[in-house]
């Protein structure tokens, strides 16, 4: 699996979908009409671009997608992804989140939906103190949008983990480019707390990304 800037051409064949991917989910589209069963994922290179990223946990340059090297997924990471409340901390900065527009290129004959993502990060809450993590995922033109919100409570400190199984398997359409888009967001309150609470998905800090899982077919 490739991982690259999008080049000019592509930029402007897609220019259209790119408007269209960073706003809500349209009306559904049909998924492949063979019933076809999952297979293991195909050998031949698949490509995933950033076509867009937006949003205050992914300034310009934050934001980076890694695609696994068996094709059977990829790895979102962000840079300075965090969310934080009380002990001065600006309002601001309770919520963060993170709009991210990809174009996943597979080889003829193929497709995939997303079949489940785990979440890594890490926060510090005081007694009193709550934080949510969000992220759903759909494809441009798609009423279908899995999510799932995974909150959590003080006192805690250290690594948090959480993943989910999408309730619906939307394969992305045969032949077709489509935009995946995932939004992510981060929320802190700090209660009855007076000092600054976090909840962060930064890869500054180790073992910290996130990661979908791939289900194949053939079309």
């Amino acid at each position: 699996m490739t991982v690259g800037p999008i080049g000019v051409g592509r930029a402007i064949t897609v220019a259209l979908a790119v408007a269209m991917a960073l706003s809500l989910p349209g009306s559904a589209q049909a998924e492949p009409t063979e019933a076809a069963a999952t297979e293991a994922a195909p050998d031949a290179a698949i490509a995933i671009d950033v076509v867009a990223a937006a949003g205050s946990g992914c300034p310009p340059g934050t934001l980076r997608v890694i695609g696994n090297a068996d094709n059977t997924g990829f790895r979102i990471r962000y840079t300075t992804f965090v969310a934080e409340a009380g002990g001065g901390a600006d309002v601001a900065d309770r919520r963060k989140n993170c709009q991210a527009a990809l174009l996943v290129s597979v080889p003829a004959g193929w497709t995939f939906a997303v079949a489940s993502a785990e979440y890594r990060g890490r926060l510090r809450l005081d007694s009193g103190a709550t934080a949510l993590h969000r992220t759903n995922y759909y494809w441009q033109g798609s009423s279908e949008n899995n999510q799932e919100d995974h909150p959590f409570s003080g006192p805690a400190s250290g690594a948090w983990r959480a993943s989910d199984s999408a309730y619906a398997l939307v394969y992305k359409p045969c032949n077709e480019q489509r935009i995946l888009n995932v939004n992510t967001e981060l929320r802190v309150d700090e209660g009855t707390s007076s000092r600054k609470n976090t909840i962060s998905m930064s890869s500054s800090e180790a073992d910290v990304e996130t990661l979908f899982n791939f289900t194949w077919r053939r079309c």
